[in-house]
């Protein structure tokens, strides 16, 4: 982790001096998910004016399973591939964390995030007990309460699980579902009192005033939902988001590692990218560069790991 701190300062300090006649060919986007999942469709939205603004092609290369791990296992196998960019997600940082991988933090550069999507405890609106986020914190202090989640071992769950141990917290009983539509839809029908759940999932009812956001785990509010507070705000230090975003080779060396991130920042946050955001209830906070974007996999990572275990699934 000490590697992985140094390279991105190391990215900090340099200035953004052209390497000559870099990208020289195709660079590839190694990817996890197939054609037309979130992380698919957030690469090639990058790539749309990235291309353009790094005059060099681009193409997605799908490695498809072990949630993340064929991908990364790729990565880690090309370490010398200094065109080569691979899409990190919330869930490779758990498969990390899990030690289900070789590659390391050490093995990678960041570069760029491209969306922030963060974990959101929200309740039914018509026949929840908490109708205000502290009163759903205070209930948590003495209660059990039910919270639904897409699946175990997930970033909902350990969200849930560190911000409920951070708190000083009953740990909520978890009922997992198959994903976040159907979390939602059990939480309208009162199964759960709580649903884990990211922005988009819930949206529409969200707009039918069926489901009220309460509590983001960020240090930051969402304009979209003002009644909601933050973990943050709330005494609690638990920031999690469903994260995509673009790391390189450890290896490749600043000037390159400059060009690929002021290209990929620049291209999203043109019109296009931004479009892309707004249309899945994000906006341009999502887009950062190697600083904040690095510092937030090494928190992820290190927050997992403890959790994981604790939990008994590592």
């Amino acid at each position: 982790m000490k590697k992985f701190v140094a390279i991105l300062a190391a990215t900090l300090s340099v200035s953004p001096a052209m390497a000559e006649d870099y990208p020289a060919r195709t660079i590839e986007v190694v990817t996890h998910a197939g054609a037309g999942g979130g992380t698919d469709v957030t690469s090639r939205m990058m790539m749309l004016r990235s291309r353009r603004v790094l005059k060099a092609d681009m193409v997605v290369v799908n490695k498809k399973g072990g949630a993340g791990v064929v991908a990364m296992n790729h990565f880690k196998q090309n370490l010398d591939d200094d065109h080569m960019i691979m899409t990190f997600t919330s869930g490779h940082a758990i498969q990390m964390a899990a030690g289900k991988t070789d590659l390391t933090l050490e093995d990678m550069r960041p570069i760029a995030r491209g969306t922030d999507d963060p974990q959101i405890f929200m309740v039914n609106c018509e026949k929840s007990a908490y109708s205000t986020p502290q009163e759903l914190l205070d209930g948590m202090k003495t209660t059990q309460i039910k919270f639904g989640t897409a699946n175990l071992g997930d970033i909902d769950q350990i969200s849930t699980y560190v911000f409920a141990k951070k708190g000083g917290l009953v740990q909520p009983s978890i009922i997992p579902f198959s994903g976040g539509g159907e979390v939602a839809t059990q939480l309208v029908a009162g199964s759960v009192d709580v649903g884990v759940l990211n922005l988009s999932e819930a949206s529409a009812q969200i707009d039918a005033g069926q489901i009220c956001p309460m509590i983001i785990l960020s240090n930051n509010r969402m304009p979209v939902i003002p009644d909601a507070r933050t973990s943050v705000e709330l005494g609690v230090d638990a920031v999690f988001s469903t994260i995509r975003g673009f790391v390189v080779p450890a290896s490749v060396s600043d000037e390159k590692a400059a060009i690929l991130e002021n290209g990929l920042v620049e291209a999203m946050n043109h019109t296009v990218y931004q479009a892309y955001l707004e249309s899945v209830g994000l906006d341009s906070t999502s887009v950062v560069g190697a600083e904040e974007w690095g510092a937030q996999i090494t928190s992820m990572v290190s927050e997992m790991g403890p959790a994981l275990e604790e939990l008994g699934i590592k």
